[in-house]
């Protein structure tokens, strides 16, 4: 693994993912963290986009995916995520994704719940 990294913070997207027909009804507001590991020497010394990752492009993947098709994990979303950056771009060796699910309905008071999973080119 290359030690140079792109990542992308606090994406936000409303999606209608859970377990509970009220969230897939209503949907929320979901926040997701993208790291993609790449090598960056030939970008950088060539100055040219088209040899790293346009993460307005991969921001743009991102958000469709959280609004697209519900499912019931988030576990499940991260994996679409990381799964999505992998096959887009054969620059990126490997992902790290954290989904957020800031207002997730729980009984008692918390923060923010999330599930972050890491995934490598086979």
């Amino acid at each position: 693994m290359t030690g140079d990294r792109i990542s992308l913070l606090g994406l936000r997207a409303l999606g209608r993912h859970g377990v509970f027909d009220h969230e897939r009804r209503d949907g929320q507001e979901f926040v997701v963290d993208a790291v993609l590991w790449l090598d960056t020497q030939a970008a950088a010394a060539a100055d040219d986009l088209a040899l790293t990752v346009d993460y307005g492009a991969v921001s743009a993947r991102l958000a469709a995916i959280v609004s697209g098709e519900p499912v019931a994990l988030i576990e499940t979303l991260a994996d679409r995520l990381a799964d999505a950056c992998l096959s887009a771009d054969q620059a990126v060796c490997e992902v790290e994704i954290t989904v957020h699910k800031p207002q997730a309905p729980l009984p008692v008071p918390f923060r923010d719940v999330s599930v972050t999973i890491r995934r490598s080119r086979e």
